[in-house]
């Protein structure tokens, strides 16, 4: 663990290293630096597209496919781009544009699948032949099966299913804004990512129908901004605030022999005269290993009771309740089922019910065998199974708590096996037997290392080493270290960002930025210690810049996330405040000049330091920030917050629109005009009662724009949130 002593050495040093010709060294442009920025490609660390065939290596790049052999590393031509035109014999280049997408869809034959929105093929690169084309590309929600070559898809907010010869079926009817299929539910929260989930055998379609008629429109508008003299037009949102109506959802197979569709029979849902629905939550779809069984995850309203419970594909029954998690807080289920290659009677669970995140292994009775993993410490990811060795592969924060590392997991010993350097951030892709993964990993100063690891020796065999993509610029000095909770014994991790020329005598205006909210943490051990890239363009202008991970964020077990419940940003505010406390006591932060700057719950976060510390901070920036949690939907809010109708106080204290009057620093807030994320109506309450109040904060917004501001719109964004600082702060 990093502390204070090594981080004082490592500035001194840093201090003593600086070059002397550091002035002539190139300055960061935001261009340079910001995602959106004309130059951001050249600054960042050279990467490569890789998937596997079986396990078989395959590099994929715009005009050529690669082999690579796995102990060597090296790389032969599999297929080019100029073969697979010729291969499906057409002239037209719409329909194959580049290899970078490529999959390898079947383990043990010679074909590979690609296209775009025109078409999609599957050539056999052996035969030198296609093999199949689809003929529906361009749809929307497009989910096609390799097992039966069958594509579901949404046209006309109806969901089809086109087989594998081509043969299209309709198979809902009543489809429209209001009755949704096939598309992601309950607002993208519980892991959910889809709504098509095909059966192992491609015979079976799982699909959510969303029927969110009840759910209150806000009211968004159309601004046509493409278009001359274009007049503006209500474009509403679905969005279901915390304490009202919520959408109803139910499940629905469909069968590609006999086609015909049967729902699930879920449990029922009323709507309430006090328009409280008691609901459920489904989510986290699994298939048992036959295609015979669905297993759900069902979550009621109050998100504190969690099943998991199995159904008849064909009859749509309630076959049993295999598992049950209660909380006096709130259960998350955000993983499916994994089943056991080797065992189809077994499958392994992820849950937090020991305090973090661990797998388990059950039968498909209920019975749970065995706890696989345990620790104060977290299941990051399942990348799969070695079937050979009869073991799991996950990756975990074990080593560190802003590590992520890979691992082997002997499912009959539980024994660990660390297959990585045990060192920063690592991200695996499995093989298909689970003999091989790569690794795409960083450290804080490693821009990024590509290596394909054997899984029995885990012997590490380098496919490319990154050179420093910023060699030649003027960097910042960063630093990682530890504070305590408000709590007095919780450790909390920090970034701290220093300008290249930094001088322990002298006195810096320092910008805290925040996010603080659940499934996210700004610190970890990879390049420039996570540092956002906006970090850097602050420091070179002069700006100490400090990161702290509050309780609440994530990957630190259920009761430091948890801390939060019922009082978003209380506990948060707390921590952050502790590590102004450490601030203040370093002799180089200019205490007069602390600004504060984050985007969506940092936004709120942001305000609410803001309005709770008035003196504090000088200066803030508040981007997409939530006002009132009332006004956030409802399966977030309520997860973290419950109703309105619940929790009362606990709104009430969160709220920042009695806080308005508070404000005495320099706020900007910003806006994406039709962010149906955090809707405008959040920022628009809180200036109405700054209005009231007779304080001054200042408002901008981007038209059109959603949550985040996309391409180089952020370029602009970036620029405007540094040049309040420096007209405010500096």
């Amino acid at each position: 663990m990093i502390n204070r002593r090594s981080i004082v050495l490592s500035t001194l040093l840093s201090f003593l290293m600086i070059p002397i010709s550091m002035n002539a060294q190139q300055l960061f442009t935001l261009e340079d630096l910001n995602y959106g920025g004309k130059n951001y490609h050249n600054l960042s660390p050279k990467n490569m597209w890789l998937t596997w065939w079986g396990d078989q290596l395959i590099q994929t790049d715009v005009e050529e496919c690669y082999t690579i052999d796995a102990k060597t590393g090296k790389k032969e031509v599999l297929f080019t781009l100029d073969d697979v035109n010729k291969w499906i014999k057409s002239d037209d280049e719409r329909y194959v544009r580049h290899l970078m997408n490529v999959t390898f869809p079947y383990p043990d034959k010679p074909l590979a699948a690609m296209g775009n929105r025109h078409a999609y093929v599957l050539v056999d690169f052996k035969a030198k032949q296609l093999v199949w084309q689809d003929s529906i590309s361009g749809q929307d929600e497009n989910d096609w099966c390799p097992a039966s070559r069958a594509t579901t898809y949404i046209k006309g907010n109806q969901l089809y299913v086109t087989d594998g010869n081509g043969q299209e079926r309709q198979i809902t009817n009543d489809g429209s804004r209001e009755i949704v299929y096939g598309q992601s539910v309950h607002r993208n929260e519980f892991g959910i990512e889809k709504g098509t989930f095909w059966s192992p055998d491609g015979q079976r379609l799982a699909f959510y129908r969303m029927d969110q008629s009840m759910v209150t429109d806000y009211p968004q508008v159309d601004l046509n901004p493409y278009v001359e003299k274009g007049i503006a037009k209500v474009d509403p949102d679905k969005y279901p605030m915390a304490g009202t109506n919520t959408h109803v959802v139910t499940v629905g197979v469909y069968d590609i022999q006999t086609n015909k569709t049967i729902y699930l029979q879920t449990p029922a849902v009323s709507v309430e005269a006090d328009a409280l629905q008691q609901t459920c939550y489904f989510t986290n779809i699994a298939w048992s290993p036959d295609s015979k069984t669905v297993y759900i995850f069902e979550l009621n309203r109050d998100q504190n009771d969690c099943r998991l419970v199995a159904y008849d594909a064909v009859t749509g029954a309630r076959i049993k309740e295999i598992y049950r998690e209660t909380s006096e807080k709130y259960v998350e289920p955000l993983h499916p089922i994994q089943f056991i290659p080797w065992n189809k009677n077994q499958f392994i669970m992820q849950s937090q019910k020991d305090g973090y995140n661990h797998l388990y292994l059950y039968d498909v009775n209920g019975k749970e065998i065995k706890q696989l993993t345990k620790g104060k410490w977290v299941v990051m990811d399942v990348l799969g199974f070695n079937e050979k060795d009869k073991s799991i592969i996950i990756a975990s924060n074990e080593v560190s708590p802003i590590q992520c590392n890979i691992y082997s997991v002997n499912i009959a010993s539980g024994k660990r096996k660390l297959l990585d350097n045990g060192k920063g951030s690592h991200r695996g892709v499995l093989s298909k037997s689970g003999q091989y993964f790569y690794d795409k990993y960083t450290e804080p100063d490693v821009p990024r290392n590509i290596e394909v690891v054997e899984v029995k020796t885990a012997k590490a065999n380098r496919l490319m080493t990154n050179e420093d993509p910023w060699k030649g610029y003027q960097q910042p000095i960063f630093e990682c270290g530890t504070i305590k909770a408000a709590d007095g014994i919780t450790d909390l991790y920090y970034r701290m960002v220093k300008p290249a020329d930094f001088n322990p005598e002298k006195k810096y205006p320092t910008v805290i930025y925040v996010y603080g909210g659940p499934h996210a943490h700004n610190v970890e051990a990879s390049w420039h210690w996570g540092s956002r890239s906006w970090e850097t363009y602050m420091a070179q202008k002069g700006y100490l810049l400090f990161i702290l991970d509050n309780r609440g964020s994530e990957n630190r077990g259920r009761d430091f996330e948890q801390a939060t419940f019922q009082q978003l940003g209380q506990i948060e505010m707390q921590d952050q405040m502790k590590g102004v406390e450490y601030l203040k006591s370093l002799p180089y932060v200019d205490a007069d000049r602390m600004g504060v700057h984050g985007w969506s719950f940092g936004g709120f976060m942001t305000i609410s330091l803001m309005t709770n510390y008035p003196d504090v901070f000088k200066v803030g920036v508040a981007g997409g920030p939530v006002i009132d949690w009332s006004w956030y939907e409802v399966m977030y809010g309520e997860r973290y917050m419950d109703t309105p109708q619940s929790n009362p106080e606990g709104y009430k204290k969160t709220s920042l629109l009695s806080k308005a009057k508070n404000l005495k620093g320099k706020l900007q807030i910003i806006t994406g005009y039709n962010d149906a994320t955090v809707v405008p109506q959040n920022c628009l309450s809180f200036l109405a009662e700054c209005i009231k109040a007779g304080t001054q904060p200042d408002f901008f917004v981007y038209p059109g724009e959603p949550h985040n501001m996309r391409g180089h719109q952020s370029v602009h964004l970036h620029e405007r949130i540094t040049q309040y600082f420096e007209d405010y702060l500096k």
